[in-house]
């Protein structure tokens, strides 16, 4: 399933399902209205949401509406935790919540892509074998760090489970292309083969993951001189070439984050 959250005023938003191919959504009223009592409750609630994005992908909800990206927030706006592993296998702590995807940028800074993966709660020490079974759903993420430090941590629209990958998700692993448009001139692609388990056991390894837990998997962006009003557009597509959590895009300098 899809999931996203759309913005209402509040700090998580409200919880929607979405549709497969990205054009439908209906808010989850009756089950859960944020994303994080969904993790706290997976096994109980989860089904029931499944159930929900069944009816949503067949046509079978009278109150679909169609799905506007420029409403969502970070699917998990504030995270129990946030950590990237970087490619040196050094785990690096991060702070801070999550901004939309469409947010502007109040200033210019350098941006790392990551791959994220939201856990169920996960027992210190787990091998990488349980560590997978922890893992919920997942997403997109882009830190932006300037003089060497974090200025923000952005989020794709959606927050996926595993089986919503198609084949693009294979036992662990994920086969994707990270597409790079920057000032609207497309950049060469990054063809990634990822294999997840060990970032989870890792991140997992001295201490316990609460449900709600993101741990990131650094992601190759290609070299890019930013300016104050470019514009950036990020997004990892299957082989399809449909894409998978919808695009990071937006505006760089133009206004406070």
């Amino acid at each position: 399933m899809k999931l996203a959250s759309y913005a209402d005023g509040s700090r998580d938003g409200h919880l929607v399902v979405v549709s497969r191919d990205l054009t439908q959504a209906h808010y989850a009223n009756g089950i859960a209205t944020r994303l994080q009592q969904v993790l706290d409750d997976w096994g109980f609630l989860a089904p029931q949401l499944e159930d929900l994005a069944v009816q949503l992908n067949h046509g079978r909800l009278r109150h679909a509406f169609a799905f506007e990206p420029a409403k969502c927030l970070a699917p998990l706006p504030r995270p129990q935790g946030w950590s990237v592993l970087q490619p040196d296998g050094t785990l690096r702590r991060e702070a801070g919540d999550l901004l939309a995807p469409q947010q502007p940028l109040r200033a210019v800074a350098r941006p790392e892509a990551a791959l994220g993966l939201i856990t169920g709660d996960l027992p210190a020490a787990s091998e990488a074998g349980a560590a997978l079974d922890g893992l919920r759903l997942l997403t997109l993420v882009l830190d932006w760090r300037l003089d060497g430090e974090l200025l923000a941590s952005q989020a794709a629209p959606l927050a996926v489970t595993p089986d919503e990958l198609g084949p693009a998700w294979q036992a662990g692993r994920l086969q994707a292309r990270l597409q790079c448009l920057h000032n609207g001139a497309r950049q060469e692609p990054a063809e990634l083969t990822l294999t997840l388990a060990q970032a989870l056991a890792r991140a997992a390894r001295l201490r316990r993951l609460r449900a709600g837990q993101l741990v990131g998997q650094s992601l190759p962006l290609p070299e890019l001189a930013l300016a104050a009003g470019d514009s950036l557009h990020l997004d990892l597509k299957g082989a399809d070439g449909q894409s998978l959590f919808g695009a990071i895009d937006l505006d760089l300098g133009s206004s406070d984050a």
